[in-house]
């Protein structure tokens, strides 16, 4: 039995694994955790408008779906990899950027050997390759624009300098709008889980 100065380095998750956070294992990553997870996990930190926080699990569906639209020939495994672009957030919360780049290092390895581990469980490659990463931050820029103007109270000239002007949405004096709604915890995680199967159900097909 591990004395009181032991420190915890694993997460118990509602499935009943227990994740080594500082070398995890794919045997003990479902996706039933990560959507639960990703669905209560409020980007912005939870700075945003509404009577619900704006997802992780939801904004994952937004940069899937720009990607599709910015690459209609997608393989569904791309596609997967798009999905699950910030799955190791299920484990450590969202971090806003700017403290990401204040924490660095530490933070950085424990990201990334989450994310190897989550692509591995899911037949996906460790790395992802650099066309597609350069996609998936593309499509992510355009989800963080949408986001900072319709929730987060960026006007949109401060959004198009941090995040780049977007390609997508219904134009209006102020610029492009999404209609973002966002969506309770319970809803987005069902939505997540219905679009991985979605997603899986093409690559067996």
């Amino acid at each position: 039995m591990a004395g009181r100065g032991a420190h915890r380095a694993w997460q118990r998750m509602l499935s009943g694994r227990r994740l080594d956070l500082l070398d995890p294992s794919p045997l003990d990553v479902e996706i039933e955790d990560i959507a639960h997870g990703l669905a209560r996990v409020a980007r912005w930190n939870g700075q945003t408008v509404g009577d619900h926080g704006f997802s992780v699990a939801q904004h994952s569906l937004l940069v899937e779906m720009f990607a599709t639209w910015l690459a209609p020939a997608l393989t569904p495994a791309e596609r997967l990899c798009v999905l699950l672009h910030d799955a190791p957030e299920y484990v450590i919360g969202d971090m806003i950027s700017p403290f990401k780049a204040v924490m660095g290092g530490d933070y950085k390895l424990v990201e990334r050997r989450l994310q190897i581990a989550i692509h591995l469980r899911f037949g996906l490659p460790a790395t992802v390759p650099d066309a597609l990463y350069r996609l998936i931050k593309k499509a992510d820029g355009i989800a963080a624009y949408f986001e900072a103007v319709e929730l987060a109270g960026f006007d949109p000239a401060e959004a198009r300098r941090f995040f780049g002007e977007p390609r997508f949405g219904e134009p209006t004096p102020d610029g492009p709008r999404m209609g973002i709604n966002p969506l309770p915890a319970v809803a987005a995680q069902a939505t997540f889980l219905e679009h991985f199967r979605k997603i899986e159900a093409e690559r067996a097909g």
